[in-house]
């Protein structure tokens, strides 16, 4: 079979669902894979997205008689501000197991940021971390979590094939929900005693508003200077928190604070892939229905991050967030916990997590090469 790659214009709404419809030729019904809602793709990639006041864009499809693959190529100027480098990002790939359809949309993607002015590309990065990113390269069998990946085995090999290098691992977590060593109780009293107190986040009106800017504080401190990260606007975050408001259990999302004011936080969302699964990748009325029945089976969370202050973790405030996420989790009949994720060569936050009793549950890779 013959391949032709196209690029595609996704505010034309006919040649957005050629791309959007890409990964259904990808995954059988049986597959973990878990379809992104359609409408968030759309908004991702829309020109009205925040995204194009820095950077810019080429989506592409690769088909026979149908499409079989796509790909978004990105060029993220706050990332290359930061990096000091023309690095262009590759994201949204999925294709059928197919040499010359890969190689072909691939050519298309890496020639466009050329063109460009990059030098490097890395990926895939759906155009920041934020979203989604990272292959999956060890632990096919489990399903994802909520907002994490999901892809067949060959990608990353048919990468390499293609002159792409792992650039960097990372790991997803499992976190039995039984109960924490000792340690973590005496850090919950170590903390109190020095003055931390803990409550849920907010989900309404001005406190809202107040966690999600001192959120933003913390994140910008903790994360923005993570390895391939590009910087937001409060703005940007305030957007972001906005569309998970309506997801946050309270119970597995505790805050830190020292005299008012927030110094951690440990950030858990109830896993809705599991109810997500069965709207097929549309919020219409009847995936909404759907959406809203099956979420009361949800019986797992995934844990975002754990974060505190420097000058706090040495009042134990990480193991005493742990703590309460965890109670909180048995609180509301979660039977387990995923943390996902953490870079494998960051040894600060790997060391907290291990000695929770959380074991390496899945291997992500980040993939680069040389334009």
């Amino acid at each position: 079979m013959s391949f032709s790659v196209r690029a595609i214009d996704p505010a034309n709404a006919a040649e957005l669902d050629r791309f959007l419809d890409v990964p259904w030729s990808v995954y059988e019904p049986e597959s973990p894979w878990v379809p992104p809602i359609r409408s968030d793709l759309a908004k991702q990639l829309s020109p009205e997205n925040s995204f194009r006041s820095y950077g810019t864009l080429q989506a592409f499809v690769v088909a026979g008689e149908k499409p079989v693959g796509r790909v978004v190529a990105a060029v993220n100027r706050r990332l290359i501000d930061r990096e000091g480098q023309n690095v262009g990002l590759l994201g949204y790939f999925e294709c059928i197991d197919n040499e010359a359809a890969i190689a072909a949309l691939l050519d298309a993607a890496c020639d466009w940021l050329r063109s460009q002015g990059m030098t490097t590309v890395r990926g895939p990065i759906d155009l920041y971390t934020h979203n989604n990113c990272l292959f999956l390269s060890e632990g096919f069998e489990s399903p994802p979590m909520l907002m994490m990946p999901y892809n067949p085995a060959y990608y990353g090999a048919a990468w390499e094939r293609y002159g792409f290098a792992r650039a960097k691992d990372a790991y997803a977590y499992d976190f039995p929900m039984i109960p924490l060593d000792d340690r973590f109780d005496r850090g919950y009293k170590i903390a109190t005693k020095a003055g931390v107190t803990f409550r849920p986040i907010r989900t309404k009106g001005e406190g809202f508003e107040e966690d999600v800017r001192s959120l933003y504080r913390l994140f910008t401190d903790a994360f923005e200077a993570s390895w391939s990260s590009s910087p937001r606007t409060e703005a940007e975050f305030f957007e972001s928190a906005q569309q998970l408001k309506t997801l946050v259990d309270p119970e597995i999302f505790p805050i830190a604070e020292y005299d008012g004011k927030m110094v951690g936080f440990f950030m858990a969302l109830p896993d809705y892939n599991i109810a997500l699964k069965k709207v097929d990748g549309r919020l219409n009325i009847w995936g909404i229905l759907k959406f809203l029945w099956y979420r009361r089976t949800i019986d797992r969370a995934r844990v975002l991050a754990i974060c505190a202050l420097p000058e706090f973790r040495r009042k134990m405030v990480p193991l005493a967030l742990i703590y309460l996420g965890m109670q909180g989790g048995q609180k509301q009949g979660y039977t387990n916990a995923e943390l996902s994720w953490i870079w494998a060569d960051n040894k600060a936050s790997r060391n907290i997590t291990e000695a929770s009793g959380a074991k390496v549950l899945k291997t992500y890779s980040m993939y680069e090469r040389a334009l």
